[in-house]
C-alpha cells in the first residue's frame, strides 16, 4: 500500500517536545513515508530536538533562529547545497512575552508586540521567501493558528493579534506563490495541552469549556491535527490554498 508522502521531503520548524503539535505532525509525516528535516533554536533546544529526531529515525537536524534573517538564509543555503528539493514546510513557531499574555492587551508594550509579530507571524514570510526557491516541484507550506486570531479569547491577548497577522500572511503568500504551484495554508487547531499553552492563564478552563460546548463534545487530539497536515501536504490537498482549516471538534461554529 502506497504512503501519501512517499518520496517527499518535509522541513519542520518548531518540534520542541513530544507534546508539541509539530511533533505529532512529524510522526504522521514519517508514517506516510516523508523524509524529514527538523530545526532547533539555540543550544538549549539542541539536545532535546536531536533526541526527538532519533525517536523518529530522522538524521537531519539543523539550527535555525527564525527571528534572524542570516540564520534563515543559512538554512536555505545548506538545503540548497544538499541538492534535494523541498516538498513541504511546516511552520509551528510562536512566542510572546509571558507578561504580555498575563495582562490586558491594551497594556501590551511596543517591544512585546513587535516580538510576538516577529517570531509568530513574520517568520513565516521569512522562511517562505528563503525556502520557496528550493520547492522546484511545487509543494505545501503549512502553519498553525488558533481561534484567537478571529475571536477575542481572554488571556490570549497579543498572541491572538499575531495569529491574525499570520492568517492574513497565509492568504497573501498563497497568492504570491501560487504560480509556482506552492500552496500555503493554516490549520487552526483546538486547544491542546502543549508546553506553550501553559503560558495562557486559566487554560484548563478553556479545555473544559470546549469539551462541554463543542459539537463533538471533546477536545482536539494532536493526531487529528497531524492527519489534517498530511492531507494538506499530500497530493490529496493539491487544490487547497490560502485556507484556514479548523480542526477543533467544531468549536468555531458555536455562538453562545
Amino acid at each position: 500500500m502506497s504512503k501519501l508522502l512517499e518520496g517527499k521531503t518535509a522541513l519542520i520548524l518548531g518540534v520542541a517536545n513530544k507534546w508539541s503539535l509539530a511533533y505529532a505532525i512529524a510522526q504522521a509525516f514519517r508514517r506516510e513515508g516523508a523524509d524529514l528535516i527538523l530545526t532547533y533554536q539555540g543550544e538549549r533546544q539542541e539536545q532535546s530536538v536531536k533526541q526527538l529526531a532519533a525517536d523518529l529515525s530522522v538524521t537531519r537536524v539543523v539550527p535555525c533562529d527564525v527571528s534572524q534573517d542570516a540564520e534563515v538564509d543559512r538554512l536555505a543555503e545548506m538545503l540548497r547545497s544538499e541538492g534535494d528539493p523541498i516538498d513541504a514546510i511546516v511552520h509551528s513557531i510562536a512566542f510572546a512575552n509571558r507578561e504580555d499574555l498575563s495582562r490586558p492587551f491594551v497594556q501590551t508594550s511596543r517591544e512585546g508586540y513587535l516580538l510576538a509579530q516577529n517570531v509568530s507571524s513574520y517568520s513565516l514570510v521569512a522562511v517562505s521567501r528563503a525556502i520557496a526557491p528550493l520547492m522546484s516541484k511545487g509543494g505545501s507550506i503549512l502553519t498553525l493558528s488558533y481561534l484567537g486570531a478571529v475571536r477575542v479569547l481572554p488571556n490570549y491577548n497579543v498572541m491572538g493579534v499575531a495569529k491574525a497577522a499570520l492568517e492574513s500572511a497565509v492568504r497573501y503568500l498563497a497568492y504570491d506563490l501560487g504560480p509556482s504551484n506552492i500552496r500555503v495554508n493554516a490549520i487552526s487547531a483546538g486547544p491542546v495541552k502543549t508546553a506553550s499553552a501553559r503560558g495562557i492563564a486559566d487554560f484548563n478552563t478553556i479545555l473544559n469549556h470546549v469539551a462541554a460546548r463543542s459539537p463533538l463534545r471533546r477536545n482536539t487530539d494532536p493526531a487529528e491535527v497531524a492527519d489534517a497536515a498530511v492531507f494538506l501536504a499530500s497530493d490529496l490537498g493539491r487544490g487547497v490554498t490560502g485556507n484556514v482549516l479548523y480542526v477543533d471538534s467544531g468549536f468555531q461554529i458555536m455562538g453562545l
